[in-house]
């Protein structure tokens, strides 16, 4: 899914686990260096700036992923007392916990073959404070921009950001505006939903009813076609067929790989699949559609039905078939984390073999490129007076999760909240 901490690959062989318009032309950018340091507080703010708009907190939404090796056992331990996301019934808790102490071991391995830790939570920070030095100059109404970041299973938590937000002097009673910024692309009930059902969560345990001096929330709940996103994908992939000889740059088949999903989930109607597609396709002609291609999914969990082809599986069948000249593109991905680092890199193209002919397109991470889309999107979003869009209001078909609901009512209001 998109832009993520993979949930299926950290509980692999798990059985039963279920993880989770087009807007204005994006402006170029030099390439500039990354020099800052990341988890810097973030400086106070106050709500008395007559006739602005500002200030705004920009909160990017993600599921994050351990920092450090140390880390790990919390992080899993969350994730598997999620009910919502890895339902184990009753004993949720103690199932929960009992899984993530036997996982810890060998999941803390992988994370210390890529470093040691994630690096989700370096470039969501790097990605939003760039993003916020773009918007207070072409947005100054609604300056200053404070970035923060709210990760589901990894600090920093949705609760945590929350308070920071009150801390920084956004509600209680001083009002002041928020925006849920989803890094994840395509819309999934399993990342985007789970993401804003903990951000309802938390606003009302510790804001209470909507009044006078709470926080007004608005959110960005999708952009799978955005043309700064298409646009950075499509320069990434550009750079990749360069390394190829000539004469075989045009017969690489591009294998697009998002994580997949079990088939009770997009039956129940996710709109997740479509989306992704959506991406692929703009992408696609954004390249003028130079090579043959095909979209797979990766981290397979347990033995129910998942979406499929596999991107291992897959890659394994071309080769076998003769075609050794594979792209990989994490095309649900905003940054690097451990499925490109240790799935795409280590396993699927450390084991195929051919790691001089399959090779992964880079992540976006600190793309200029990419940043300027991120505040383009913020931009037409705070001067749009929208809190969602139109299609967030509409629950899957097949959804009974009430919490669901009742975070659409909040989030899309009353009016557009459809099939509740």
């Amino acid at each position: 899914m998109a832009a993520r901490h993979s949930v299926a690959h950290l509980s692999r062989r798990v059985s039963g686990a279920v993880v989770p318009s087009p807007l204005r032309t994006v402006r170029p950018k030099d390439v500039i260096a990354h020099t800052r340091a990341f988890a810097t507080p973030v400086p106070p703010v106050t709500q008395n700036a007559a006739g602005s708009k500002g200030p705004t907190a920009m909160v990017f939404l993600n599921m994050g992923g351990p920092s450090t090796v140390d880390e790990v056992e919390d992080f899993l331990k969350r994730l598997f007392q999620d009910g919502d996301l890895i339902p184990l019934g009753r004993l949720q808790n103690y199932i929960g916990s009992f899984i993530s102490s036997r996982r810890t071991p060998k999941i803390q391995k992988q994370y210390a073959e890529i470093g040691g830790g994630s690096p989700i939570r370096k470039w969501s920070e790097y990605q939003n404070v760039e993003m916020c030095k773009i918007l207070d100059r072409i947005s100054p109404e609604t300056a200053p921009h404070k970035p923060y970041v709210a990760f589901r299973y990894a600090n920093p938590l949705t609760e945590e950001m929350y308070n920071k937000l009150f801390e920084d002097g956004f509600g209680n009673g001083k009002g002041g505006r928020a925006i849920a910024f989803t890094q994840y692309p395509q819309y999934s009930c399993s990342t985007t939903g789970s993401s804003l059902n903990e951000l309802w969560k938390w606003r009302q345990r510790l804001e209470g009813k909507a009044g006078p001096g709470t926080i007004d929330w608005s959110v960005i709940d999708r952009w799978p076609v955005h043309p700064g996103l298409v646009n950075t994908f499509a320069s990434n992939i550009e750079k990749t067929l360069a390394e190829y000889p000539e004469e075989r740059r045009s017969k690489a088949v591009l294998l697009f790989s998002a994580h997949s999903l079990p088939m009770t989930v997009v039956n129940r109607g996710d709109p997740y699949p479509a989306e992704v597609a959506a991406t692929v396709y703009a992408v696609m002609q954004r390249l003028n559609f130079s090579n043959p291609y095909r979209l797979c999914w990766q981290s397979q969990v347990g033995p129910q039905p998942w979406l499929g082809p596999q991107t291992q599986t897959s890659v394994e069948e071309y080769i076998a078939k003769g075609q050794k000249d594979l792209v990989l593109i994490p095309i649900a991905f905003t940054s690097d984390h451990i499925e490109t680092l240790f799935e795409l890199d280590k396993e699927v193209i450390g084991e195929s073999g051919h790691t001089d002919t399959v090779k992964r397109v880079e992540s976006l991470n600190g793309n200029p490129m990419f940043i300027d889309a991120l505040a383009d999107l913020a931009k037409t979003h705070l001067d749009s007076n929208i809190t969602c869009s139109y299609q967030m209001g509409l629950r899957c078909p097949g959804c009974k999760n009430e919490r669901c609901a009742e975070s659409k009512k909040f989030f899309a209001g009353v009016q557009n909240s459809l099939a509740v």
